[in-house]
């Protein structure tokens, strides 16, 4: 798969799909606009340069949030030091929402509540998964 921001000028290839995205409601995700992926830094391939983000309000941060300096997109996080420790392994965390819904089809997305978690543990989720594309339209609606 192959992403770009809004202007192009950040580019990312993935050697594979998501097994599954997540829509998380903290203020950060939320704000972002993003859906998740999750990939080891070998299946990533970013290029363009890109401006950083960590949230002030949450120590330890746990991510860095990667955005575009022309057109503001965000593209991806990467774990801080001390959440790659805990985890340990690295991590690349795409927003997917940079593809196009079609090209996500049938990939789950769940709903974990990052406005309640504590920074370390499982998520709760605020909802079931759905599958994307699964939802049956409806001219009109």
């Amino acid at each position: 798969m192959e992403l770009s921001c809004h202007c192009g000028s950040v580019r990312i290839r993935l050697a594979s799909r998501p097994d599954y995205l997540n829509a998380c409601n903290c203020s950060l995700c939320r704000k972002a606009g993003a859906q998740w992926g999750y990939f080891p830094p070998s299946e990533v391939t970013c290029s363009g340069a890109t401006r950083t983000y960590t949230r002030p309000d949450r120590s330890p941060a746990n991510v860095a949030l990667h955005f575009c300096p022309e057109c503001g997109s965000t593209t991806h996080c990467t774990l801080t030091t001390e959440a790659e420790a805990r985890v340990g392994q690295a991590v690349v965390i795409v927003n997917m929402a940079l593809a196009a819904e079609t090209e996500l089809a049938g990939i789950e997305l769940r709903f974990p509540d990052g406005k309640n978690w504590a920074g370390s543990g499982d998520f709760t989720y605020v909802r079931p998964p759905e599958i994307i594309g699964a939802r049956a339209s409806t001219p009109g609606s």
